[in-house]
């Protein structure tokens, strides 16, 4: 009989959306919603199931990971040695690669998952797989998509609870939580908040400030053009005419992995020569992986986007 264990309830609808490669789009703001990635939060709780870490019963000694958020906080907080397969899109930490299979987090074979034996199944609640493995007996944990900060300390926790590591886990979240306190503490002051761009996939798509990686953004004191996008959705295709209109300071680039962009391609779409961030070669590459995660890595994210300000900042004098 595996134990449910009642997580944090996330607070809005949202999802890390894929970059998806295809042909510039156009017009002011087209509303279609894009292709999301490995997790999508419900406005109902996230649950998770796994084995006891108290006198109740033992840390889990095999893990098989269908997330890739969840691979990176298992190997940070030092439960690496516990996995025994990560699913095809788990690629970092280096280690993690060593144990990459074939199985998908977007279509689990719940057999091919079994083969591994594990004791603990982690994955990001998008599909049934948790109801399959529930008639197999075999224990899961759940990690939807950040909606805030503390969601992402939450579910490290749990992980290190989950396997043994609370003091690591401990020790991974405080570490965040200062190295993000640092970067914020150390931006320059500006009279007016600088604007951004961040594009997901050469077809424009963007995200609001509603989203996690808006709110990096918002953490950061930008302001962010996609939010005056009609539609109703937090992840618009924004038209190169709107983007020209917006004329942002800053445009960050993550799609360069998927759809190989880059700030020369960028540069060189039509009009785009008017645009401030393109004139002042502002044009950021952030890497595809950490900016669609919300796992330790978004430290890395808010320092790339913290010295793009802070560039900024140094060139306005």
């Amino acid at each position: 009989m595996t134990r449910t264990i009642r997580a944090l309830a996330l607070t809005s609808a949202i999802a890390f959306v894929a970059a998806a490669c295809g042909d510039e789009g156009s017009g002011s703001a087209d509303t279609t919603s894009a292709p999301t990635t490995e997790a999508v939060a419900t406005s109902a709780p996230a649950e998770t199931v796994a084995p006891a870490t108290t006198a109740a019963g033992p840390a889990a000694t095999r893990i098989v990971s269908l997330s890739p958020t969840a691979t990176e906080m298992l190997f940070a907080i030092g439960a690496g040695d516990l996995v025994v397969a990560v699913d095809d899109m788990s690629n970092y930490p280096a280690e993690a690669l060593d144990k990459q299979t074939d199985l998908s987090g977007y279509t689990p074979n719940v057999e091919a998952i079994a083969a591994f034996e594990p004791d603990l199944v982690v994955h990001d609640g998008t599909t049934d797989v948790g109801d399959q493995l529930d008639a197999l007996g075999i224990a899961h944990w759940v990690g939807a998509a950040a909606s805030s900060f503390d969601d992402i300390y939450v579910q490290i926790e749990q992980l290190g609870a989950a396997t043994g590591r609370v003091d690591d886990a401990a020790g991974v979240v405080a570490t965040m939580q200062a190295d993000i306190a640092a970067a914020v503490a150390a931006l320059p002051t500006l009279d007016e908040p600088l604007t951004f761009f961040h594009e997901l996939d050469p077809t424009l798509y963007s995200v609001t400030s509603n989203t996690f990686v808006g709110q990096v953004y918002t953490l950061l004191g930008l302001r962010n053009i996609a939010d005056s996008a009609e539609g109703g959705t937090d992840y618009p295709q924004l038209g190169p005419e709107f983007v020209i209109s917006e004329n942002p300071d800053l445009i960050f680039l993550a799609d360069s992995k998927c759809c190989g962009e880059s700030p020369e391609s960028a540069a060189a779409r039509p009009g785009w020569d008017a645009i401030d961030a393109v004139a002042a070669g502002r044009i950021i590459v952030i890497d595809d992986d950490i900016a669609s995660r919300w796992g330790p890595r978004v430290v890395e994210l808010i320092d790339t986007i913290a010295a793009a300000v802070a560039d900024a900042a140094e060139a306005a004098g």
